[in-house]
């Protein structure tokens, strides 16, 4: 078992696909207007911003959120 804690930059990586996996299986991407994650970590602390644009969706904000939170559980398993 490898015990180095994961790069800055595989935290990202894997917070990033852990959001935009989410929402592309809630969505098309076809049907996506627009679609943005942005992940910082800097001194342990992870901030995760998602966007999601679908036409004519009320739960979007909701998408949008759950994306967030598969993010952080997704960075919690690589520090497991």
């Amino acid at each position: 078992m490898n015990d180095a804690e994961p790069t800055d930059e595989e935290v990202v990586e894997t917070a990033s696909a852990a959001a935009e996996g989410l929402v592309l299986d809630r969505y098309k991407q076809s049907e996506l207007t627009d679609l943005d994650v942005t992940v910082t970590f800097e001194d342990g602390v992870l901030e995760v911003d998602v966007y999601v644009n679908p036409p004519d969706d009320a739960d979007a904000d909701e998408v949008a959120d759950e994306a967030a939170r598969a993010a952080h559980d997704a960075v919690e398993e690589l520090f497991d």
